[in-house]
């Protein structure tokens, strides 16, 4: 029987550090550190972490100090950053910060960059930034990538210089083009819709070029998936995450992810109850024989290299579950893909 398309594509995880209602944050992050070692138990490719300022309901603010915690209780998998946002920090202190994980775990750091600024003008001050600073990006990125491969100026980021530390762009729209002009590898997530993130990355197969840093184009695409006995199983799974999306995009802040029941519980006003329901629509959920079929369309339509799950839930154990089953399910009766 031929394999499916889900079934010879890496899987990869990215790991927010969400927190619950009654959880603390500390605990949110030893949570991401057991997920890691679960995730190369499981087979996944890459296990990478977030980068959030003073926001309630994620716990992961310093990613490559987390990064390295999961690299130090795995052994195989590559683990990084999806991403750390370049805007925040000096080129330099991002070059150092990876050679520094490259040099302790050699092989398996990847270094995933964004652009976004601070959520809120009181973040953005306390980072020193404004909304306009990720337009220096280009020159941000440049530095970094000079930093890694040679150094700057006469200023060398020991001990990153000359380790081969693959970095890769997070990007939506216009962004995938940048990762076309520097011959970056593409991180891209349907923010717009999907047929609007097949034409960015259409646009950044054709605009590739290649550069001491990549040789062909490669792209990811992030996505959530929950696995669950049932459709409505799984869609309960998942009212946590949309309601959070609902509340923050109303109220400026990203809260705690609250149970289902509870929500059912919360009034909602028009425009929440809007931006909830379309929030449910941009996930793949279902049982195995639902989710699969839906990964494989996916993967053929975006002609994808690989997928970076990213999934929240209420329910830990669930949460759990869903990833372990879905690397079954891809890989059943035949090995992981090989690494990159």
């Amino acid at each position: 029987m031929a394999m499916s398309s889900a079934q010879t594509t890496r899987f990869s995880i990215l790991d927010r550090s969400r927190v619950r209602d009654g959880q603390s944050h500390p605990e949110a992050l030893r949570e991401t550190v057991e997920f890691g070692r679960l995730a190369e138990e499981w087979g996944y490719h890459r296990f990478w972490v977030s980068e959030h300022h003073s926001v309630p309901g994620v716990a992961g603010s310093a990613p490559t100090v987390l990064a390295a915690a999961i690299a130090a209780v795995t052994d195989r998998i590559r683990v990084g950053t999806g991403g750390v946002m370049l805007p925040n920090h000096q080129p330099l202190i991002v070059a150092e910060q990876f050679g520094t994980l490259e040099a302790l775990f050699p092989g398996r750091i990847d270094m995933g960059l964004g652009r976004s600024v601070g959520f809120t003008d009181g973040v953005r001050r306390a980072l020193g930034h404004g909304k306009d600073d990720a337009e220096d990006f280009d020159a941000q990125l440049t530095e970094v990538l000079e930093y890694l491969a040679r150094g700057r100026n006469g200023v060398h980021a020991w001990p990153a210089e000359g380790l081969r530390v693959p970095a890769y762009l997070l990007a939506t729209g216009s962004g995938a083009q940048r990762a076309a002009e520097f011959g970056l590898p593409l991180v891209i997530a349907a923010v717009a819709g999907e047929d609007a993130m097949v034409e960015a990355i259409d646009n950044y197969r054709k605009a590739f070029r290649v550069t001491e840093w990549g040789s062909a184009p490669y792209v990811i695409v992030s996505t959530s998936v929950v696995i669950a006995d049932t459709v409505e199983e799984a869609h309960r799974l998942l009212l946590p995450e949309a309601w959070s999306a609902a509340y923050s995009r109303t109220r400026g802040e990203f809260p705690a992810l609250i149970s289902p029941d509870r929500i059912e519980r919360e009034p909602m006003t028009d425009r929440q109850r809007g931006i909830f329901e379309d929030s449910l629509r941009e996930h793949i959920h279902g049982p195995e024989s639902v989710v699969i079929p839906e990964l494989d369309r996916l993967i053929a339509h975006t002609g994808a290299d690989e997928i970076l799950v990213h999934t929240s839930t209420f329910d830990r154990t669930a949460r759990l579950e869903s990833h372990r089953r879905l690397a079954a399910a891809v890989w059943a009766g035949a090995s992981a893909p090989a690494p990159a």
